[in-house]
């Protein structure tokens, strides 16, 4: 009963707004009951507010992250159904940006995209002395 309030609540919210924005669809698979509620979200939206979905796949994968053929082609009819599709190919600004900053030759794996950087004679340790520098 409490679940069911929560949904007409949550639907009566996404209601409210002009624009829904669904980030990096596909990136992980959904379970049934989720591409179930997707499809649900995609469906009250549909020709009421504006859709903008981002996403690597190719319509002919999104069957593998909503699990059903039946439903991704009820999900693709409706998401396609007066758009307009922009294909972005290329390299990603992310990926660009990162191999500028660590893609060059001699960088240590403590270098990688992720791990935390300390400044410079910092032994990374909490209250830790600072590393001693040589006198040249």
């Amino acid at each position: 009963m409490r679940e069911a309030r929560d949904l007409k609540r949550f639907f009566a919210q996404v209601g409210k707004h002009d624009l829904l924005i669904l980030d990096e669809l596909g990136y992980v698979p959904f379970s049934q009951a989720g591409a179930e509620l997707l499809f649900e979200v995609i469906s009250q939206a549909y020709e009421r507010l504006s859709l903008i979905v981002t996403t690597n796949l190719p319509f002919e994968q999104w069957t593998e992250v909503m699990g059903s053929e039946r439903l991704t082609g009820a999900l693709l009819d409706r998401l396609t159904h007066r758009v307009h599709i922009i294909e972005a190919n290329g390299e990603s600004y992310r990926l660009k940006d990162a191999r500028k900053r660590y893609g060059k030759p001699g960088r240590e794996e403590s270098d990688a995209p992720g791990t935390p950087r300390r400044p410079p004679g910092s032994s990374g340790v909490p209250g830790a002395k600072p590393d001693k520098q040589p006198n040249t």
